[in-house]
């Protein structure tokens, strides 16, 4: 999952792109509006935007009428210290799905953030499932016949990837997009240790990671693996 978080807040800003990469997101932060409708203008898609109205250069009211005009549909949570019933109304006419006051509860915010992911995924199971492996992309636990698996936050996003898209493979780009922000330096090894601690704890489970020379990784039953 891949979070935009626009706000000018130097303070609030670090606080919420810490909070939500402990959480396991990918998060990408941005401190002007201008900033803002560039990285969303571009192929990344984002899984939630976190926007705030009071943003220098051009404003979230302008930053979310133009994401709606463009036909982007992804969730977006309002922050602003504007408590002003003719703002929300605006801010939710304009295609907004929540709306939050300065100052708010951090844990309140990450409940909204996790409701609006689950509500994009009606009609979509959010478990997912291979051989005695299972994933909840909401509530992000994996599980070996029930048995909570030992996760890293990383290693957690790399099996979501990887279970959300069985049959298919992978590639480490596409990977490294999901774990990391633009702001963040990755390199293809650290995939390859992440896949790496990843089959050995998943090995119970009759569950294997493929790697497909040239192209990527795929995840897959050891049975078929070796068909």
């Amino acid at each position: 999952m891949r979070i935009l978080i626009a706000e000018d807040d130097e303070v609030l800003s670090d606080g919420l792109c810490r909070s939500m990469r402990q959480t396991g997101y990918a998060v990408d932060c941005v401190r002007d509006g201008l900033s803002a409708n560039t990285i969303l203008s571009g192929e990344q898609p984002f899984d939630l935007v976190i926007l705030d109205l009071g943003l220098p250069k051009v404003d979230g009211f302008t930053v979310l009428k133009g994401l709606r005009e463009k036909n982007r549909q992804v969730p977006v949570i309002i922050l602003t210290a504007r408590d002003a019933e003719e703002d929300r109304v605006k801010g939710l006419d304009l295609g907004a799905d929540d709306y939050m006051i300065k100052p708010f509860s951090l844990p309140e915010l990450e409940a909204r953030v996790r409701a609006l992911i689950r509500r994009g995924q009606c009609g979509v199971n959010p478990v997912y499932s291979c051989g005695t492996l299972t994933y909840d992309s909401v509530g992000r636990r994996a599980a070996i016949d029930g048995e909570t698996l030992d996760l890293t936050t990383r290693e957690l996003s790399v099996l979501e990837a990887l279970m959300s898209r069985i049959g298919w493979v992978i590639s480490k780009e596409q990977l490294l997009e999901r774990l990391y922000s633009y702001s963040e330096e990755a390199s293809s090894n650290a995939i390859e240790v992440y896949i790496h601690r990843l089959r050995k704890k998943i090995e119970p489970a009759g569950v294997t990671i493929r790697t497909i020379r040239g192209l990527g990784y795929i995840i897959d039953r050891v049975n078929s693996a070796h068909d």
